[in-house]
């Protein structure tokens, strides 16, 4: 008897039925040990010695294997084909030799791209040794993130607040959206004008666009205010009462090739775009996919392994795809041999296939109804994907027709179309942040050199420069690849980091830095700048695949980045004071005692406050106006409605209010939001309905409207129930990292949920 031991339990039946009763199959559930979580568990002072302690919540599953392994006559480990798949098989191999349970037992390293009978069993009868490389590139970079996250992290609860922390990858990344978001900042519009001549042919309108006005060139600046445009009109008008003239009529064919097949970060990234996923939801789906799932005749890997840097495909895939794309959309939509891609990444490893189907003809369509509905949609993403490119380029024939207005004005028209759709007949790559117009332009109507067509209008349009845009999690991960930081296996846990540290939120699927993060980021690259630099971090990344290749020690690469990273700890822990990091001075005096002020961090963010405090306790809103804090705004028409005096809108610690210009006299205030109305009816009083309201601290509660004389509220967002169980009226909306998005009773006593997901928009 032999025992086989996967990374995940749903590999572990899959894998058991292709191998039969010789074998026994059990899963790991991912590491089984890692460093102890406390101060030591790297030594730099004896070679960098790391200490291990086992996973608790695994420790029973180690038992369990070694329990099996006193019964088998061989072990074959198949964790995941990837640095951290060798690394659990090295760590669980060693746990078991201390355990005295490998004596005259031989040990095999399988590894398979996908989970097939045919894969699984070719890699059993294949075996290798444990590539010790591999293990020493992934304990190096444990090592790296340990050493950072354990002396930046103190340093942080020092010189900023508690509770923070700083990671060697995630704290370039986090540079990468604030640098953005302080060019945004910086940005200033510029108006600049554009001039169309709608016209048309034959009954078919089109329009052209101004490139020439009196014999100049314009570029995008050359009109720049109303009054130019209107002047630019009105002689356009006037040259053109007898139409426009083609005086010249391009005709080109362009070839557009198709994308590669998936990696881990297109994937990521098309997922995003497409289906609107995040980056952990699409890898959590796909490692469903990769791990197996039944068809309908029993369990099989729907798709090969999904952490790759590799767009090459194996050449019995190939022939597959050629085949069914033959059958299916005619011997014309296949090129004359397979297309062969070559990966662009920084730091690739390419030791494995691109991410395709397992098997071609498992069509998205046939299996749809055994796959969850995320499963399903991410499926035929690949699918559509993996077939696209191997077959015909798609044929663009375009038309670019000069039409003159005048002496000296010149109009541009551009018109495609696909002559032969070839692979955009089964898939297009989205792009990130598309400009409008972009893509193919329209159609144009058969056009002749000179020929006159009719000037319907001249139409000016005012446009405003537009600052660049803020990081999506598809243009995030797109940028960290390009710059060779992280690996794509790692640039889900990467943004969730930033995330679960509230170093970024997410609003409307941008990331924007909070003012901890700016803080934290202020701090890191004023002081530990070669750490957050992109190129010193992808350089760290290349000499760890050195290592993974054998090229290079690991323990050399650790003392070559601690001695001088440990020298700048014990720098800034004795010489950077915690104002000079949590205060940014102003070229403004305080308005109240002279002194200097300053933006400072606060409990709840960033504000301006005097250097002076606490002898003078002037305070003002980052983003306030000066004139708008010194002068209160009085509410037009309205007085208070206790005293009579006017109301006024003041800022206070939790942002604007409104209240009672007769204060401290007077204490009457309000929200100046008004609460608004969810239409759900108060399940306690019902005479009210519940409103979304804010809480002093900003936070969202529903209430009934009738209060103080119904005090019923609840934090999360109410949807008309009853609750199928205990029959209460209202249910809420619940969201949770673990459970994703629940519909819950709000009654403690009873505990019913339920799965509820609102309908991404799905732009595929």
């Amino acid at each position: 008897m032999n025992l086989v031991i996967v990374e995940s339990p749903a590999k572990a039946g899959t894998i058991k039925k292709y191998l039969g009763s010789g074998f026994e199959v059990l899963a790991s559930y991912g590491h089984v040990r890692d460093l102890i979580p406390k101060e030591g568990a790297v030594d730099p002072n004896n070679h960098f010695a790391m200490k291990y302690q086992v996973i608790e919540r695994n420790e029973r599953h180690v038992q369990e294997i070694a329990k099996l392994l006193k019964r088998s006559d061989a072990l074959y480990l198949a964790t995941d084909p990837d640095r951290e798949g060798e690394a659990i098989s090295w760590h669980l191999t060693e746990l078991l030799r201390e355990k005295g349970k490998l004596k005259n037992k031989p040990v095999y390293r399988v590894v398979f791209n996908e989970i097939t009978k045919k894969a699984v069993q070719e890699a059993i009868a294949n075996p290798r040794e444990l590539a010790q490389e591999l293990v020493d590139a992934q304990q190096a970079r444990r090592a790296l993130d340990y050493l950072v996250g354990f002396n930046l992290s103190p340093l942080l609860w020092k010189k900023i607040r508690r509770g923070l922390s700083a990671g060697r990858v995630q704290s370039p990344a986090l540079r990468m959206i604030v640098e953005r978001e302080l060019e945004i900042e910086a940005f200033k519009a510029r108006e600049y004008w554009s001039i169309e001549a709608d016209t048309s042919k034959d009954q078919h309108p089109f329009s052209a666009k101004l490139t020439h006005l009196q014999g100049d060139k314009l570029s995008q600046f050359s009109i720049t205010d109303e009054t130019s445009a209107k002047a630019a009109e009105a002689t356009l008008l006037a040259a053109g009462t007898d139409g426009l003239q083609v005086v010249k009529v391009e005709k080109k064919q362009r070839r557009r090739n198709p994308a590669p097949p998936f990696t881990t970060s297109t994937l990521q990234q098309e997922a995003s775009r497409k289906l609107g996923f995040t980056t952990q939801r699409t890898m959590r789906t796909a490692q469903q996919l990769y791990e197996g799932v039944d068809v309908g005749n029993g369990t099989v890997g729907l798709i090969t392994y999904m952490r790759t840097d590799s767009v090459n495909l194996a050449d019995e895939a190939l022939d597959e795809f050629r085949e069914f794309i033959a059958e299916r959309y005619g011997k014309d939509q296949i090129p004359d041999a397979p297309r062969h891609f070559k990966t662009k990444a920084k730091n690739a490893q390419e030791a494995h296939e691109a991410i395709r189907p397992t098997s071609v003809l498992r069509l998205p369509t046939e299996i749809k109804d055994h796959l969850s509905k995320d499963q399903a949609r991410l499926y035929e993403l690949i699918w559509k994907r993996a077939v696209a490119c191997q077959m015909i380029h798609a044929t663009i024939h375009t038309v670019a027709a000069d039409l003159q207005c005048g002496e000296g004005n010149m109009f541009r028209a551009n018109g495609s179309t696909i002559a032969k759709p070839g692979f955009i007949a089964v898939y297009m790559e989205g792009k990130d942040d598309a400009a409008k117009g972009d893509g193919d332009e329209k159609m144009l109507p058969p056009l002749q050199e000179g020929e006159t067509v009719a000037l319907k209008a001249i139409r000016p349009e005012q446009h405003f420069t537009e600052p660049p845009p803020r990081f999506t999690e598809a243009s995030l991960v797109k940028t960290l690849e390009e710059y060779g930081i992280g690996r794509p296996s790692t640039y889900a846990s990467i943004i969730s980091t930033l995330q679960d540290r509230e170093y970024v939120t997410l609003e409307k699927k941008r990331f924007q830095p909070t003012d901890v993060g700016r803080v934290v980021n202020k701090f890191l690259t004023d002081h530990f700048t070669q750490y957050v630099d992109y190129d010193f971090t992808a350089k760290l990344e290349d000499e760890l695949d050195a290592v993974s290749r054998g090229e290079e020690a690991w323990v050399p690469l650790l003392e070559r980045f601690w001695t001088p990273f440990k020298e700048r700890i014990d720098y800034t822990q004795e010489n950077v004071k915690r104002s000079d990091v949590t205060h940014e001075a102003l070229d403004e005096k305080c308005p109240k005692c002279g002194d200097q002020l300053s933006i400072r961090l606060g409990r709840h963010g960033r504000f301006i406050g005097c250097n002076n405090y606490p002898k003078c306790d002037y305070t003002r809103d980052l983003n306030a106006d000066k004139s708008e804090q010194d002068e209160p705004q009085v509410v037009e028409g309205r007085s208070c409605p206790e005293c009579g005096s006017p109301l006024v809108i003041k800022r206070g610690r939790y942002g604007k209010f409104i209240g009672c210009s007769g204060y401290p006299n007077c204490r009457h205030i309000e929200p100046l939001e008004k609460p608004q109305d969810t239409g759900v009816s108060c399940p306690k009083c019902g005479n009210g309905t519940l409103l979304k309201r804010k809480s002093k601290r900003g936070k969202i509660f529903y209430s009934c409207s009738t209060y103080p004389d119904c005090d019923y509220a609840v934090w999360n967002e109410p949807v008309n129930g009853p609750c199928p169980r205990c029959g209460w009226p209202v249910l809420t909306i619940k969201t949770t990292k673990r459970k994703g998005t629940e519909r819950v009773c709000p009654q403690k006593e009873c505990s019913f949920t339920e799965p509820y997901e609102a309908e991404p928009s799905d732009k595929q």
